[in-house]
């Protein structure tokens, strides 16, 4: 999707009103770190630092309408205990969301409790009860989805088969489209798709449409013919299915399979995912977008979420940002605004992620620059650079300085797989994107003391570290500037 339709888009969705029903769940994540294997068993032990919860399963879905800059109405089923307050709680939190929660006394809200070391999941602990409601619950799941739906322009219907989608539900959603003039939009997890009706889409995962059909779902060619298949076996206007890396496959009845890619990223969780692109579908269905336009948004979003840790949502800046960024090398792509390294740094710190920073010149680069960088992204899950500009360079080391200007140089230091993001300042010191970023860890050089290190003040007060990296000696940009001037090779060359 093109920038140029992105941003229409963005504008159009913003204030559509969705209703999102299904399954409810709270999502807990418990972040820490591993430094030792039990003596009890051979298994990690995570010592245990932050927490965060958020609403999950269609709870998400719900967050991801609201976090694109739409209205969503939450129908959802919680128990009457501490988890059930704590969501109602979390609805009641956002002014995007509008909660239409049912009690049901007689089960516990469902959690699952994920625990994080270095953005690596290690468990997952889920509690939960699953089956059919009783009959005054689902009488009034049905209430809540009829008052959630109106002037709805979509209806998203996220079934986990935890027991709040009933057939009476499925039936109170298809009513409610159909009065409302909304698209409903299906998300299951259900091994037939017969039970939704005349739905205007479903969206299965490769893997479930692999389970509904028996079909294998690898290529193009196999999903075109799964799709077919599934698409004669019930009475959905559309099944769109998601194919991770390869993008989504939509078909239509009476029209060609349609193949959208997205743009490859670099994956940290899935989790999630689908539920952003079920939010941005929906979304761009109820602004009256073309469906391809918003199968286009939905790969577009999805892509954005797996490269963030848990159940995460995006924003319209991070898609623009995404779509900005797509077509370039993947170096290119990590060279930021400040803006974007402060954003991103409080990003990757929400998601548990210690974020290290450290500055400099890096003229020529050579290996004890790599060697530096290197061991400073060992004490951090995410390493950004403040590059510092030509003219900052000059004042430093002198007119003649740097040798390499800053677009070289900035391109040359993001080809490292150390660095994961990098700007360029001008001011003399880097104390300001210091105070932006509020870095976990600050990384200088072992020829500075801690004392001496621009920022190190600020850094400590909050409780975060200051680091002095190994320097390799007889390599430095000041040696192989000699050594080229006098025609002498580097120690060990030939």
């Amino acid at each position: 999707m093109e920038v140029s339709a992105l941003q229409p888009l963005l504008s159009s969705i913003h204030g559509a009103p969705v209703a999102c029903v299904g399954d409810l769940m709270i999502d807990r994540y418990v972040y820490g770190s591993v430094g030792r294997i039990s003596p009890e068993a051979p298994i990690p032990v995570l010592l245990s630092g932050s927490e965060q919860v958020m609403l999950g399963g269609v709870g998400n879905v719900a967050r991801n309408v609201a976090g694109l800059g739409g209205r969503a109405a939450l129908v959802g089923m919680i128990g009457n205990d501490a988890a059930g307050h704590e969501a109602t709680g979390l609805v009641g939190q956002d002014p995007g969301l509008e909660g239409h929660l049912v009690v049901d006394g007689s089960r516990p809200t469902t959690v699952k409790t994920r625990f994080i070391a270095a953005g690596q999941q290690l468990m997952r602990l889920d509690a939960e009860q699953s089956g059919a409601m009783d009959a005054e619950t689902e009488t009034r799941m049905v209430r809540a989805v009829e008052h959630a739906a109106h002037g709805a322009g979509a209806i998203l219907l996220s079934d986990y088969a935890k027991g709040a989608v009933s057939p009476a539900v499925i039936e109170a959603c298809l009513r409610a489209a159909k009065a409302a003039g909304a698209k409903l939009i299906v998300d299951a997890k259900a091994r037939s798709l017969v039970k939704y009706g005349a739905a205007d889409l479903i969206k299965p995962n490769a893997l479930e449409l692999h389970v509904l059909t028996g079909m294998p779902t690898d290529t193009d060619e196999q999903v075109e013919a799964a799709l077919t298949q599934v698409l004669s076996d019930c009475a959905a206007k559309a099944i769109l299915v998601t194919r991770g890396a390869q993008g989504m496959s939509l078909a239509q009845r009476g029209r060609p399979v349609v193949h959208v890619r997205g743009v490859p990223r670099r994956v940290f969780d899935v989790s999630g995912a689908g539920d952003t692109g079920l939010a941005a579908l929906g979304l761009a269905l109820a602004a009256r977008a073309d469906i391809v336009e918003a199968v286009e948004f939905a790969v577009l979003a999805s892509g954005v979420a797996v490269t963030k840790i848990g159940t995460a949502m995006v924003t319209p800046a991070e898609l623009i940002e995404a779509e900005q960024t797509a077509g370039l090398p993947r170096a290119e792509s990590k060279i930021a605004t400040h803006q974007r390294i402060a954003s991103q740094a409080a990003r990757w710190q929400a998601d548990g992620l210690r974020v290290g920073f450290t500055n400099g010149c890096f003229d020529i680069l050579h290996r004890g620059h790599v060697a530096y960088l290197t061991q400073a992204r060992a004490w951090c899950d995410r390493l950004i650079v403040a590059l510092n500009s030509d003219r900052s360079v000059r004042v430093l080391k002198g007119p003649e300085r740097p040798v390499n200007d800053q677009d070289s140089r900035a391109l040359v230091l993001a080809g490292l797989a150390s660095v994961d993001l990098l700007t360029v300042f001008d001011d003399e010191t880097p104390i300001d994107l210091i105070k932006a970023v509020r870095p976990d860890v600050l990384i200088k050089g072992a020829d500075y003391s801690v004392s001496t290190v621009v920022g190190a003040d600020f850094v400590q007060s909050y409780g975060g570290q200051v680091r002095l990296a190994d320097l390799v000696d007889g390599f430095s940009t000041t040696a192989a500037i000699a050594r080229m001037s006098s025609g002498r090779p580097a120690s060990g060359a030939s």
